[in-house]
């Protein structure tokens, strides 16, 4: 059983001062793995004063210096490719294939920062003004629990290429990952103090975190009730956030789409990290005239998906993170059974041989309508609402009642005409006839799904603030 009793704090795995115990559980068999300690105010507090005294030379590192330290930290996460995925497998259950992905992703934001600072304009002009752009400080990061080394390492390979000096707090369900990715940094000498990590409590560390001046911006990825909470506080010392938050993506399948390709593609899509991702194409827009043949092709998908041990390569559903996910989603599906919505596949209930982890059946409700709340809720498990509709114009106007905006999705056998509806959607990303992600692009959500943008140009120049010379 593994014991993790430290943060990492100015450069060194530090005790801590909080003394709370967290067990950490297999969410495959609900057995105990290990137990973190968690730390407290005091805890985040060492942690905010490092990275203030470190930003004091850091934010004044050239262009150079920081590829460099980009580099030596992509290559101390490719070192560890076997440990970070087989503890995501094992912490999180995660699946073999998506905890993959997510490695991919891990690198691939390093890859990403190193490739936009070295033609990066930190100064600029703007009329006669110069105009330079500035580190923005200590930048508080906040993550969740379903990608969790994927959001660090993007988010800090930002932090770095802008001169930033970052906290960060974690789910506390993550913390075997933790304590990976901690590993790996030290491991490159990192200059001290520009990277802290204290496990911990939302309510506690996070707090801390929101309210103490001396972070200057607060970077987090999680629900939208906890956005709201953390802009909330951020506001009294007016520090800058970046917060990507729930969605309830639409994937329109436009009536002149191949069927028997894009809609088992769906079916996968809205399953994707076991149905615990905010970009999941949960809701699936598909013609009247054509839904029947939506039903049976959908059907027979469902029914091919494999829910089971996330260690298994051909797994394509995982346990759900925790009991308490387990139960959440239970309690949508017997909401989308008690609105009337037609049950095409799963259901309540686990599957069969899978009775001791959290293991929820790949569910499909079809004939929903779009004001029911297994249609409008981001359920966050693999639960698929088949939308139908009349025409594209109303497809549109589906696909745009929802209070998120983050990912969309469209399919047509004609790209043209896929663009010219995807132009349509009110989302900070729609992708046009399949999934895809291109790390420099900007990342974020329209609506309740989120306030500003991640990856790329767009997400460095929300780690800087422009100042004005005027010569």
């Amino acid at each position: 059983m593994k014991s993790i009793d430290k943060a990492y704090i100015n450069g060194e795995f530090t005790r801590l001062n909080g003394t709370e115990i967290f067990d950490l559980i297999n969410p495959s068999n609900h057995q105990k793995i290990g137990e973190v300690v968690l730390g407290n105010e005091i805890d985040t507090q060492k942690a905010i004063a490092a990275a203030q005294e470190a930003f004091k030379t850091f934010s004044k590192t050239t262009i150079e210096e920081r590829i460099f330290i980009l580099e030596n930290l992509k290559k101390s996460v490719e070192d560890r490719e076997a440990d970070l995925i087989e503890t995501m497998i094992l912490e999180y259950g995660g699946t073999r294939q998506f905890c993959t992905m997510s490695f991919q992703n891990m690198v691939s934001g390093f890859d990403s920062m190193i490739e936009i600072l070295r033609d990066f304009e930190f100064t600029r002009k703007a009329g006669n003004t110069q105009v330079q752009m500035t580190p923005i400080g200590v930048v508080g990061i906040i993550t969740p629990w379903n990608s969790s080394n994927s959001f660090i390492c993007s988010k800090f390979a930002t932090a770095v290429a802008a001169g930033c000096t970052v906290v960060v707090k974690p789910s506390e369900m993550s913390a075997m990952q933790t304590q990976v990715i901690m590993e790996c940094f030290h491991s490159v000498g990192l200059p001290k103090g520009i990277f802290n990590i204290v496990n911990g409590l939302g309510n506690i560390v996070g707090s801390e975190i929101v309210n103490n001046p001396g972070v200057s911006k607060i970077s987090f990825t999680g629900s939208t009730q906890t956005g709201k909470m953390i802009a909330k506080g951020a506001v009294d010392s007016m520090k800058r956030v970046t917060l990507e938050l729930g969605g309830k993506s639409p994937n329109i399948i436009l009536d002149d789409a191949d069927l028997k390709q894009v809609i088992p593609q769906a079916v996968l899509g809205a399953y994707m990290n076991s149905g615990q991702a905010c970009i999941a194409p949960t809701r699936l827009l598909v013609p009247y005239s054509r839904l029947e043949e939506v039903n049976s092709i959908a059907k027979e998908a469902a029914q091919q998906v494999k829910v089971g041990n996330p260690e298994d390569e051909n797994t394509n559903v995982g346990p759900m993170v925790s009991e308490k996910q387990y139960e959440r989603v239970q309690s949508y599906i017997k909401i989308g059974v008690e609105e009337g919505a037609e049950l095409l596949a799963g259901g309540i209930g686990k599957p069969e041989g899978l009775e001791n982890g959290n293991f929820v059946k790949a569910t499909i409700f079809t004939n929903v309508k779009n004001d029911m709340r297994i249609a409008q809720d981001e359920i966050f498990g693999p639960v698929l609402s088949i939308i139908p509709y009349e025409n594209e114009e109303e497809a549109i106007v589906i696909a745009n009642d929802t209070k998120y905006g983050l990912a969309a999705y469209v399919s047509s056998s004609d790209e043209q005409r896929a663009l010219n509806v995807a132009s349509q959607i009110d989302a900070g990303r729609v992708c046009v006839n399949g999934f895809k992600h291109d790390p420099l692009a900007p990342f974020g959500g329209f609506k309740q799904s989120g306030i500003g943008r991640e990856f790329g140009v767009y997400g460095l120049e929300e780690y800087l603030e422009p100042k004005s010379i005027l010569l």
